[in-house]
């Protein structure tokens, strides 16, 4: 056998070996993933992923928010100290996955370079669905998104310019947010980093959804996922096509999973169970921990929503309007 063909045969059969050695150890570690998942739900009653909001401050006014409007209920405003949030996950370090955004502006936490920098030491993966408005940010923080590896970002852009855009975004500008994401594509170009993936977020309006082709457009531009939300109120800026989804018909029962998948947790460390509840909470996990298995209240929440269990007063959901459609329409989890 020639020499040199029979080197390559040795380098292909090297290079097959590592490659199943690099399928095993992925297959391995999917195996743990899930195991160590699944362990901690039967122990605690919750998986790896958490809700925990940031900072529920805004510098903006949009109309429809509740926050601006001044409603905060038990949500308050504040912001997550750094002490609360590394002793939370070094008392539960199974916890691998935190959503931060909610109903405020993850920015304006003074603590924002704390936590993502040990949350990036911990190999903890940080996402932000529920959105930023990106108007209030420092090069230097724009630039940790990227080398700490911030996974995901919805970015709140209702409109195409800054007219458009600052009649919902009241205080908002624009130009300084498509500036801001530039910053952070030239970070991730500089770095050779896929994170953070973001998401133009546009809530369709009234006097928005002309602009909604030029926006994907520009979203397409900038590297941009796309994502269009219907605006909650049928009476600010309704929409003139009348191209709004049947809203009777419509139940949000994701936002009711949380209490399973990712329970949400307020900045002072209320367990509220899901993102939209502002009427009581499930206790403190800064005080109790996490141990969400024994929470009696919390578990009989979840029977209401599976539709086995009979409305109780001193629970959230008997406050919420999704809980009453659910009931109304016999549609449970």
């Amino acid at each position: 056998m020639n020499p040199a063909f029979k080197r390559l045969l040795i380098i292909k059969n090297q290079l097959k070996a590592i490659a199943r050695s690099v399928r095993n150890r992925i297959r391995l570690l999917r195996e743990m993933h899930i195991r160590d998942a699944l362990i901690n739900y039967i122990r605690y009653g919750l998986a790896d992923k958490i809700q925990l909001e940031l900072c529920s401050c805004c510098q903006l006014k949009c109309p429809v928010c509740s926050q601006a409007q001044g409603k905060t209920g038990i949500i308050g405003k504040g912001y997550l100290r750094f002490e609360d949030f590394r002793t939370l996950l070094d008392r539960f370090p199974h916890i691998r996955r935190i959503e931060v955004s909610n109903f405020g502006e993850i920015f304006l936490n003074p603590h924002f370079k704390d936590i993502l920098q040990y949350a990036y030491k911990k190999q903890i993966e940080l996402t932000a669905y529920n959105g930023v408005n990106l108007n209030t940010v420092d090069d230097e923080v724009l630039e940790m998104l990227v080398t700490c590896q911030f996974r995901h970002i919805n970015i709140a852009l209702d409109g195409t310019n800054n007219k458009t855009y600052s009649i919902y975004r009241i205080g908002g500008n624009f130009d300084t947010v498509i500036n801001n994401i530039k910053k952070i594509n030239g970070y991730k170009q500089h770095y050779g980093s896929a994170f953070p993936r973001l998401r133009w977020q546009f809530i369709l309006f009234g006097h928005n959804e002309k602009e909604l082709p030029v926006a994907r457009e520009m979203a397409d531009a900038l590297g941009m996922e796309f994502e269009v939300k219907n605006n909650w109120s049928e009476t600010y800026s309704p929409l003139k096509q009348n191209t709004r989804p049947n809203a009777e018909n419509n139940l949000p029962t994701g936002i009711c999973r949380q209490l399973w998948l990712s329970p949400q947790i307020n900045w002072d460390g209320k367990i509220l169970g899901c993102c939209i509840n502002k009427w009581d909470d499930y206790g403190n996990a800064f005080e109790t921990g996490l141990n969400l298995r024994k929470n009696e209240r919390f578990q009989y929440a979840k029977k209401m929503l599976l539709g086995i269990a009979k409305e109780r007063e001193d629970i959230p959901c008997t406050q919420c309007s999704v809980y009453h459609k659910m009931k109304k329409m016999n549609r449970y989890l």
